[in-house]
């Protein structure tokens, strides 16, 4: 496949120590969750995990996100609550592979 051909689809949140990725399957699916939380989360996310570009914004290299960096960052190690809340104040962002 050449690239450039699948557009992927994430959120960006900029924290106070780092950036924070969760990666989405459909802008649609989002758009709707954001206004109606009864959308399945299972329908927004590709999966239910944080990935981090150690302060390299939104395009350095994505490494998952440690439990002591969510705790840090969002008050919590569940990875499922940290989600929700990229999910809620993060940018929304597209991009090629």
């Amino acid at each position: 496949m050449a690239r450039g051909d699948v557009n992927r689809v994430k959120v960006h949140f900029k924290g106070e120590d780092d950036d924070f990725l969760v990666f989405l399957d459909s802008v649609e699916d989002y758009q709707r969750w954001l206004s109606d939380r009864s959308v399945p989360l299972a329908h927004v996310v590709s999966s239910f995990k944080v990935f981090t570009t150690h302060r390299r914004g939104a395009q350095g290299i994505y490494e998952g996100a440690s439990k002591s960096m969510l705790e840090n960052e969002f008050g919590t190690s569940d990875e499922n609550d940290a989600v929700l809340k990229i999910l809620e104040k993060g940018s929304l962002q597209e991009f090629e592979v």
